[in-house]
């Protein structure tokens, strides 16, 4: 019967430190980058977008995996893959 119960108990346990980094680890996370997905199939011709590499410029054409940005005051057109966007600045964000 005591072993039962400390089998029973042993398995709680465990059940319970999943939960915890389910909650504090893993759903965090999936909500991140679900947020991330969202807002790089959301981006516009126009939007002012920031690469991870840091690179600021403004989007002149969007394709179904990459998009073309308009880099510096020669307008020089270079396409980034849209995994590469790190935060997007939409147009109307901008003139408000």
């Amino acid at each position: 019967m005591g072993n039962t119960q400390q089998m029973i108990m042993g398995i709680v346990m465990w059940a319970a430190v999943f939960g915890v980094f389910y909650f504090l680890l893993i759903r965090p996370q999936k909500k991140k980058d679900k947020q991330l997905k969202e807002m790089r199939q959301n981006i516009a011709v126009g939007d002012k977008v920031t690469t991870i590499g840091g690179i600021i410029a403004n989007v002149a054409k969007v394709e179904e995996d990459f998009i073309v940005l308009e880099l510096g005051p020669n307008r020089n057109k270079v396409p980034f893959e849209k995994w590469a966007i790190g935060t997007v600045e939409s147009k109307k964000e901008s003139v408000e």
